[in-house]
């Protein structure tokens, strides 16, 4: 139990708590315009970044920011060239990350290891540094987000809608995919690449399931992404487990007993 009062766990509970809070309300967006797998793309770009800023000494997470971003434009672009088949833009990124990723993970065969680290996240490693990139990004998510929320809401559910109604959507969409970008690049140092979109999707699915309206499933989300983040620290500090993947795990027990729950109450 002493971990639960040590330095480097405080502050991967800190950095926890404010993923916990940006990505699901991002999220919730992503998943109504069934754009969940953006979050996947967009963190396989990150690791690109990531590499290329541990082959040039500069802060790994900047430059997956830069990246993330960068694709971020990419896709838009895409989605925009491909309207009826606007799934190609996740494909044809998502691609483009992983290839460049590869190559230079040739390049820096000696810091594969810590490459590695943001793979599967290591957020017991999170330093000052690190704390104060994600608090910037998760003010800024907060702010857009509270700003934005029925723009986002309106674009969400019906684009050409939204277009006729005044609203400029061209503006609003690269806002929402950057704000999913800065969420992904700062998240992967917490869950990990491969787990970062469970984050943005899962609290939303399971809140979804329950909520009465959209302002009740935003609410929903957040709760239920934080109490798997503080859980899951706990859980994984005392029993010496991964922490990204256990939170992870507890998200997905948390969507099967709603499941459950509500098949029961169904019946």
């Amino acid at each position: 139990m002493d971990i639960l009062y040590s330095d480097f766990f405080q502050r991967a509970l800190a950095g926890g708590l404010l993923i916990g809070l940006t990505a699901p309300l991002i999220g919730i967006f992503l998943v109504l315009r069934r754009l969940s797998m953006i979050g996947d793309t967009l963190a396989h770009v990150t690791i690109a970044g990531v590499a290329l800023g541990f082959l040039i000494e500069v802060y790994p997470i900047a430059i997956g920011l830069v990246f993330a971003v960068l694709a971020s434009f990419g896709i838009e672009k895409l989605r925009k060239a491909y309207k009826t088949y606007a799934e190609l833009s996740i494909a044809i990124i998502m691609s483009g990350g992983v290839a460049l990723a590869s190559i230079l993970f040739t390049l820096g065969m000696g810091y594969n290891t810590d490459v590695t680290s943001y793979l599967f996240g290591s957020i017991y490693t999170l330093d000052q540094t690190d704390l104060v990139v994600v608090g910037a990004v998760a003010l800024v998510v907060v702010i857009v987000v509270s700003l934005f929320v029925k723009e986002f809401f309106q674009l969400s559910f019906e684009e050409d809608a939204a277009a006729v109604n005044g609203l400029p959507t061209k503006l609003l969409n690269m806002l929402l995919t950057v704000m999913t970008a800065l969420v992904v690049s700062t998240a992967i140092k917490i869950v990990g690449a491969l787990l970062v979109s469970a984050l943005l999707t899962i609290p939303v699915a399971t809140s979804l399931l329950i909520a009465r309206s959209f302002k009740s499933s935003i609410v929903l989300s957040v709760i239920i992404s934080e109490t798997a983040v503080v859980l899951g620290l706990m859980i994984a500090g005392i029993w010496n487990l991964a922490p990204g993947g256990t939170i992870v795990l507890l998200l997905i027990s948390m969507l099967i007993l709603t499941l459950v729950g509500k098949r029961g109450f169904s019946t």
